[in-house]
């Protein structure tokens, strides 16, 4: 079942190779309400680990020149948070990991100053003024300030199967590896950001949780994900609920599988399975994405033996940012990854039946995770 939880995946995985060579984070978004406006905002909260064997007495920061010209690899907690929408920014607060606790197994915690993130909790807070941004290019940030105070309750899970497991772990034998233990969660709590309060409720947060890791990153790299879905049959909220999409062109042993999508519905407590990896159910993938002057949109059309998926997403540019990542041998190769927490999205869901497709639901998305980009040439 792809829904069953496993914190073994959510744990510390940068052992062996990995610790010299890989990155490991801990990914995270909801949404807040202002608490004197009740507007709504989308926050994202991640803990990136770079090369802990690598670790010197402070954090050793890929983009410096005088790091490029020693040759000297990536090094480093990253605490990254933003926000999307009016004013989206992301924020990079460094730590050494010589002065970074990590549990080493599951479950996992990390902690360093007054940052701390675990299956249950995220604290924590980021300042970088205008100036400091402007004078350090190679923090990938912009400024603001924003702290935040949130407990997690992780209920869905997207458990991608063997691809994941520990003989492929152990092996290395996928470039970048993925866990979705929260696909759906529900986080309360505060976000300070920029001078304004937000507070965050479980029933309207639209919360997820997940992890990558490994020695590279994909592209192209794609990511669509909501809980916040209306049913247009019955006109009904979709409360137990979630799909989740992600992939793009992995490589397994070095070699490249050309566009490969992990894909799941799992659509009120009936799974939806359309993981390229489960070769028993036949899976069939077509993706494709596109930029117009205001907006970007995403296309995927998933099919197994079973059942046919079709979602279709947009998200205004205004409300998205480029996220910035190094990778572990210190390259940034990904300098156009649109990422957005509030796109809005159709998707058509059919049972294969013995007279064809049969529709089970036409789903209206909100509040959709986003994220597409490929390697400069």
């Amino acid at each position: 079942m792809f829904n069953k939880h496993d914190t073994e995946r959510d744990a510390f995985m940068l052992h062996g190779p990995l610790a010299r060579h890989g990155y490991d984070w801990w990914w995270h978004s909801f949404t807040a309400r202002d608490k004197e406006t009740g507007k709504e905002k989308p926050f994202f909260i991640e803990f990136f680990v770079c090369n802990p064997a690598l670790a010197e007495d402070e954090p050793t920061l890929g983009q410096l020149p005088e790091n490029i010209e020693a040759g000297k690899r990536p090094s480093y907690l990253m605490v990254k948070a933003g926000a999307w929408g009016r004013g989206a920014v992301q924020l990079h607060r460094f730590f050494s990991l010589k002065q970074t606790r990590i549990h080493p197994s599951a479950p996992y915690e990390i902690e360093a100053g007054d940052c701390y993130a675990s299956e249950t909790a995220l604290r924590g807070s980021i300042s970088i003024s205008p100036e400091e941004a402007q004078a350090h290019p190679e923090w990938m940030c912009g400024a603001g300030e924003m702290r935040f105070d949130l407990t997690l309750d992780k209920q869905i899970a997207f458990n991608v199967g063997y691809g994941a497991s520990t003989p492929l772990r152990e092996a290395e034998a996928f470039a970048m590896y993925w866990h979705a233990e929260g696909m759906k969660t529900a986080y309360s709590g505060t976000v300070e950001f920029n001078g304004r309060v937000y507070s965050v409720d479980p029933e309207t947060s639209f919360g997820y949780a997940d992890k990558n890791w490994g020695r590279d990153f994909t592209s192209p790299w794609v990511w669509l994900s909501s809980n916040c879905l209306r049913s247009r049959l019955t006109g009904k909220q979709l409360n137990n609920s979630v799909f989740d999409i992600g992939g793009g062109r992995p490589k397994i042993y070095f070699l490249p599988l050309d566009r490969r999508l992990l894909g799941v519905f799992y659509y009120e407590g009936r799974e939806y399975d359309f993981n390229f990896s489960h070769v028993w159910l036949g899976v069939k993938t077509e993706f494709s994405f596109d930029e117009t002057e205001d907006s970007v949109h995403w296309h995927v059309r998933q099919e197994n033996r079973h059942a046919v998926m079709e979602t279709d997403v947009v998200c205004r540019k205004e409300d998205m940012l480029f996220v910035n990542y190094e990778s572990p041998d210190g390259a940034k190769r990904h300098n156009r990854l649109w990422n957005g927490g509030s796109g809005t999205g159709l998707i058509k869901l059919w049972d294969r039946t013995e007279n064809g497709l049969e529709l089970v639901d036409e789903i209206e998305a909100t509040h959709i995770g986003c994220e597409y980009g490929e390697y400069d040439e």
